[in-house]
């Protein structure tokens, strides 16, 4: 599903955030990447759906290359790929049904096919009753549980979550965590950036720890902290 061939990524300035990693995530797994302010666990997450190109090495998702894909197919390519951010980035003018139906909108979907897909991932994160509130009038967990219906209304083979549950509280984060789970268990693979040493160790699932820019650790089922 996800392989990663002697990845490196070093950035103009010279800093080295990724130093020559390679892995292989399975379709349906639910996978934690854990690592310190600077490990490079961003840069590993951004060039998964190519918010960074490699400086050299391979990246490929369900057999297609991101390393030589261009630019203008980069696009089509992410239709696979869905992203939910800590900050949700929502449009603030748009209605929650909007917000997750311009997903769909982008890719020219029927109307027709926009309302009932829309309505259906709006009941699977529970917000089925709030299609027409405003992003303002959301709880912090409300909202992204919006972002996470938008990052799945097309179907994506693979989820990755930077940091999903960094701004909310503690009960608010688990509900989160459970909706992922369930979105995990319909089949989508799952790459959760994460800081909470409480959920990845309650919720034992593929760890992948990153620390100097290299993979320290990757268990089955790990718990939280960066060394071997």
């Amino acid at each position: 599903m996800i392989q990663m061939q002697d990845v490196w990524k070093t950035y103009p300035n010279g800093v080295m955030a990724v130093n020559g990693i390679s892995i292989y995530i399975k379709k349906g797994e639910f996978v934690y990447v854990v690592g310190p302010s600077g490990a490079g666990k961003s840069t590993f997450i951004k060039m998964m759906y190519r918010e960074e190109k490699p400086t050299r090495g391979e990246i490929s998702i369900d057999g297609k290359s991101l390393s030589s894909t261009k630019e203008k197919h980069i696009p089509f390519l992410r239709r696979k790929i869905g992203v939910v951010f800590q900050d949700f980035k929502l449009l603030p003018s748009l209605s929650v049904f909007e917000n997750v139906a311009f997903a769909m909108e982008v890719i020219e979907e029927s109307k027709a096919n926009i309302r009932k897909r829309v309505m259906n991932v709006l009941d699977i994160v529970r917000l089925k009753n709030k299609a027409r509130f405003l992003p303002h009038e959301l709880s912090g967990g409300e909202q992204q549980r919006v972002a996470i219906a938008r990052a799945i209304v097309n179907n994506p083979a693979v989820l990755i979550a930077d940091e999903p549950t960094g701004n909310l509280d503690p009960e608010t984060s688990w509900e989160i965590m459970h909706i992922l789970e369930e979105i995990n268990d319909r089949g989508t693979t799952i790459v959760m950036a994460t800081h909470n040493r409480d959920i990845v160790d309650s919720m034992r699932k593929r760890l992948i720890a990153i620390e100097g820019g290299r993979i320290s650790r990757d268990e089955i089922r790990g718990t939280y902290s960066y060394e071997s």
